[in-house]
């Protein structure tokens, strides 16, 4: 099958032009660089004019909640979600039941998104208190790496020994395996709630959310974990950054580009300020902090101190989203809405296209060695996200691909509208049509493409 994806505006690699591009079956097979009309004949064309073209979004960081919490959501749900989203590439987190915590976990979720998955899809495999044996047995070329939770949060995966912990960073460098850590110190937490208990009752405002899983408790952990990397080398990637302190942790020259961190949407789109209207659904781990937190982080977006954007994309049951700190689930499903969210941030100048490009398809491949995907080149994957900034649209529960059906974003209208999602040559989305015998594959990694 060829198709053509003509007259839009290519943003890819720093450049933004106008050109076309050519798929033939699963793969690009040119990039053409201009107005002018490619030669030969083409099974399908797309009218890409007024629209971006951009390399399907790579999310480094979600929770699709299979198998085990699938009252949720599900592969088949969050996968269409992604689609809907222009993200054609997930990492999946391992705190699911089981967890992901052995071979045979690992087999089963591959097993599942094989089955049900409607974008490319591939597992962090999960650190606990006992199976670093386990990672020699692990392959490199199928996993994006090691999935750390040094703070307590949903799923109870929490690995705060010391003696784990310098073995998980000592062996996770021994076979060049990344480390992604979530950075809570969970002693400090469990003080700050005690005390918030004390002071406002058995379950505190959500506006206490930010004292209880505080700046310090971030710091510390992340701290922590910058150290042990530095001790043994360890390839290391701190997850969701949400204060300004944390970010002096990213460009040191004696890391050699071995740290990096990621931002995810929650904090780069909200503010503690907002708890005032949005309550709980914007409680997640770690905390949505204050708006000079939210500051700087959209500041490292353009600077290079955050290297990589997820959405650290975790549904809930709306019913499972009231109340306060303690009682309501932390978490909220932003898969669906990542990339037309950034586009805004573009709007308002925060950062240009380009570097959101970067930050969205180039980095995570890059970081992760993914094979042949998050770059428009030839030989690709025709993994492939086009907008257009003229559809304006407002987010309602019937727009909602989550099975969760709720978004912290509702009500909002956007002006950005994901038009067409094509995943290795297959026309996913088209303009609200969407192909649900459409199936992704595996991401490999590692391979040198």
């Amino acid at each position: 099958m060829r198709k053509l994806i003509q007259g839009g505006t290519i943003v890819n690699e720093g450049r933004s032009f106008t050109g076309s591009l050519v798929i033939e079956d699963d793969c690009i097979a040119e990039i053409i660089d201009g107005t002018q009309t490619p030669h030969g004949t083409f099974d399908e064309t797309v009218n890409a004019m007024g629209c971006f073209v951009l390399p399907g979004v790579i999310d480094d960081h979600v929770h699709f909640r299979e198998p085990g919490l699938t009252e949720k959501a599900d592969i088949e749900s969050e996968s269409r979600a992604a689609a809907y989203g222009g993200v054609t590439s997930y990492f999946e987190m391992p705190n699911t039941l089981p967890q992901t915590t052995t071979l045979e976990a690992l087999h089963d979720k591959w097993a599942r998104a094989g089955r049900s998955s409607h974008v490319n899809y591939s597992f962090f495999f999960g650190a606990a208190d006992n199976n670093c044996k386990l990672f020699s047995l692990l392959d490199a070329h199928t996993i994006p790496g090691i999935k750390l939770f040094m703070g307590a949060s949903t799923g109870n995966m929490l690995v705060d020994r010391r003696e784990t912990l310098e073995e998980t960073f000592r062996t996770a460098a021994e076979l060049a395996l990344p480390v992604m850590t979530h950075c809570e110190d969970s002693h400090m937490i469990d003080e700050n709630m005690k005390a918030a208990k004390a002071r406002y009752g058995n379950d505190p405002d959500i506006c206490h959310h930010c004292e209880i899983r505080s700046e310090e408790a971030c710091w510390a952990s992340s701290r922590l974990a910058v150290e042990l990397a530095r001790k043994y080398k360890t390839r290391l990637h701190i997850a969701h950054i949400s204060t300004a302190r944390e970010l002096s942790l990213a460009n040191q020259p004696e890391d050699e580009g071995r740290i990096t961190l990621e931002a995810v949407i929650a904090h780069i789109a909200f503010s503690a300020q907002d708890y005032l209207t949005r309550k709980a659904l914007i409680k997640c781990n770690p905390s949505v902090k204050t708006i000079a937190d939210r500051t700087a982080i959209r500041q490292a977006l353009m600077d290079g101190r955050i290297a990589v954007v997820g959405t650290d994309h975790a549904p809930h049951l709306l019913a499972q989203k009231q109340g306060g700190c303690a009682r309501a689930a932390s978490g909220m499903p932003m898969v669906q809405f990542s990339l037309v969210t950034m586009l805004e941030l573009v709007d308002g100048k925060v950062l240009d296209m380009e570097r959101m490009v970067e930050l969205m398809s180039h980095a995570p491949a890059r970081l992760f060695h993914v094979d042949a995907r998050g770059f428009l080149r030839k030989g690709y994957k025709a993994d492939i996200t086009i907008v257009s900034p003229h559809r304006p649209w407002t987010v309602d529960e019937a727009c909602i691909q989550s099975k969760c059906k709720w978004s912290p974003m509702m009500g909002h209208t956007y002006r950005w509208r994901v038009l067409h999602t094509f995943c290795n040559g297959h026309h996913l989305l088209d303009d609200g049509r969407f192909d649900s015998a459409v199936r992704g594959e595996m991401i490999t990694f590692r391979n040198g493409k």
